[in-house]
C-alpha cells in the first residue's frame, strides 16, 4: 500500500509538472475580456506571445507565466530583436516566479522565510550573541522600512523592487546600517533561493555602499575639562554620577557595555590595573590605572567608603544626554561614549605610546592595523609640534669658545 501511495504521487507531481510547463510556454489563448487583440490597435505577429502595437510599430511581450500575465514593451520595431528580447523576458520572468516544484508546498511568503532566518540565526554557535541581537535589530528595521514585506509571495519579489527599497533606506541610514541591513534582505531571500520557492536571489541587484571612517572632532584638554565641570554641575540628580563616568571612558578607553560591568573587586590597586571581563569578542583584557585614573578612583573610594568587590564602579551605565546638553551649552561638536574611547587612545598616541600597545589596551586582535588606521592621526597642535622637529639639514656641532680650548689640544 505505500509503495502504491509513492507511486501516485510520483505521477501526479509528473503531470502538475507538465501542466505548469504547457501553461508557460504554450501559445497564449486570450479571453474576449482581454481587449489587448483588439485589431484596431495591435497587430498579431507569427511568434507566440509576440504583438506589434499598430501606431508606432513597437513590439510588445504577453506572455503568462505561472498563471500571471505580464505585458511588457520590448522597445524595438525590429522583429528579430523583439524575438531575442521576448526570450530574455520570459526567462528573466520565469526565474523570478521561482522553480514550478514549489508549487506543490504551497506558495511561500516572505514570513517563512523570515522564521527560519531567525531559527537558523538563534541555532548559530559561531557568532557572538551582541551580533546575533545587532542582526535582529537589521531585520526589524528591515520589516519597519518595508511595511508589505512579509506578507509577499517570495516569487513577487523583483530586482526592481529591492532597488527601490534600498535607494530609500539608504537616504535615511549610515552606510554600516545600510550594508547590513541590505545583507540581512539577502539572506532572508536566498532561503527561498534554496527552498525552490525562486530560481534567484534579486537582493543581489542591490549594491552596497562604501564606508567611510569618520573624522574625528575631539575635544582638547581644556575643552573637556570644561566639558566634565558643565555635566557634574549641571544640576540633575545624577550629573555627578554622569560626569564620572564621562572620565571613567576617557581615562580608559572602555566601551560603554564594558565599563558598566568592572566592578571594584576588577580594580587592582597593587598592580595598578583594571580586568575588562565583558568584552565585544569575548576576550578579557587588563588595562593599566593612568594617572588621572588613579585619581579618579580614589575619589569615589572615598565618597562610597561603604563599597563591596562586586559592586559596580559606575553608578551609572550611559550619560549621552549629559553630554550633549554640555556641548551644546559650551559650543562643543557633539561626541559620544564610544569618542570618548578614540579620545583614550589619541592622548595615549600623543604622549608617545605606541600604536600596538595602544591596541592591546583597547582589545584589538589585529595586531595593530586598526588602530593605525583610525588613530594613526594626530591632531592639528601635536602635529606641529612634531614638524618642528624635522630638518633637512646636516646637523651642525657647536661652535667652543676660544677661551675654553686647553693648551695641549691646540693644533
Amino acid at each position: 500500500m505505500c509503495f502504491i501511495s509513492k507511486h501516485l504521487k510520483k505521477i501526479l507531481k509528473r503531470q502538475i509538472d507538465n501542466l505548469i510547463l504547457r501553461s508557460d510556454t504554450a501559445p497564449m489563448k486570450h479571453s474576449p475580456s482581454e481587449s489587448v487583440e483588439d485589431s484596431s490597435v495591435w497587430v498579431k505577429t507569427p511568434v507566440a506571445n509576440l504583438v506589434r502595437y499598430k501606431s508606432s510599430g513597437v513590439y510588445f511581450a504577453r506572455l503568462r507565466v505561472r498563471g500571471k500575465l505580464f505585458r511588457q514593451s520590448l522597445k524595438t520595431n525590429v522583429l528579430s530583436v523583439a524575438k531575442l528580447r521576448l526570450a530574455d523576458l520570459a526567462k528573466d520572468k520565469q526565474a523570478e516566479m521561482g522553480d514550478p516544484s514549489a508549487l506543490l508546498s504551497g506558495k511561500m511568503l516572505v514570513s517563512d522565510c523570515v522564521d527560519l532566518f531567525l531559527q537558523r540565526l538563534e541555532a548559530k554557535q559561531d557568532i557572538k550573541p551582541g551580533a546575533k541581537l545587532y542582526r535582529r535589530k537589521c531585520l526589524e528595521a528591515l520589516l519597519k522600512s518595508w511595511p508589505a514585506l512579509e506578507k509577499l509571495p517570495v516569487g513577487k519579489i523583483t530586482k526592481d523592487d529591492c532597488i527601490a527599497w534600498s535607494q530609500d533606506y539608504a537616504s535615511k541610514y549610515s552606510p554600516s546600517v545600510y550594508n547590513n541591513t541590505v545583507g540581512t534582505l539577502r539572506m532572508i531571500l536566498e532561503i527561498a533561493v534554496e527552498k525552490g520557492a525562486r530560481a534567484n536571489n534579486p537582493a543581489n541587484a542591490v549594491t552596497k555602499r562604501r564606508i567611510q571612517i569618520r573624522e574625528l572632532h575631539l575635544p582638547e584638554t581644556e575643552q573637556f575639562q570644561q566639558l566634565v565641570k558643565t555635566i557634574e554641575t549641571a544640576g540633575g540628580g545624577f550629573s555627578k554620577h554622569c560626569a564620572d563616568l564621562v572620565r571613567f571612558l576617557a581615562f580608559g578607553g572602555f566601551r560603554k557595555t564594558e565599563a558598566a560591568n568592572i566592578t571594584w573587586g576588577d580594580c587592582d590597586f597593587v598592580k595598578n590595573q583594571i580586568r575588562v571581563r565583558v568584552t565585544k569578542n569575548g576576550s578579557p583584557r587588563t588595562v593599566p590605572m593612568i594617572a588621572d585614573m588613579k585619581e579618579l578612583l580614589a575619589k569615589l573610594k572615598i565618597d562610597r567608603p561603604e563599597i563591596t568587590p562586586d559592586e559596580p564602579v559606575m553608578q551609572v551605565r550611559e550619560c549621552q544626554k549629559a553630554i550633549d546638553t554640555a556641548s551644546q551649552k559650551l559650543g562643543l561638536q557633539r561626541i559620544t561614549h564610544h569618542d570618548l574611547r578614540h579620545l583614550f587612545a589619541t592622548r595615549c598616541i600623543e604622549s608617545g605610546v605606541d600604536i600596538p600597545t595602544v591596541s592591546h589596551w583597547l582589545g584589538h586582535k589585529d595586531g595593530g592595523a586598526l588602530a593605525m588606521k583610525v588613530y594613526g592621526h594626530l591632531r592639528d597642535e601635536h602635529s606641529t609640534e612634531m614638524a618642528g622637529q624635522v630638518t633637512f639639514k646636516t646637523p651642525t656641532s657647536p661652535e667652543i669658545p676660544a677661551d675654553s680650548k686647553k693648551p695641549g689640544l691646540a693644533g
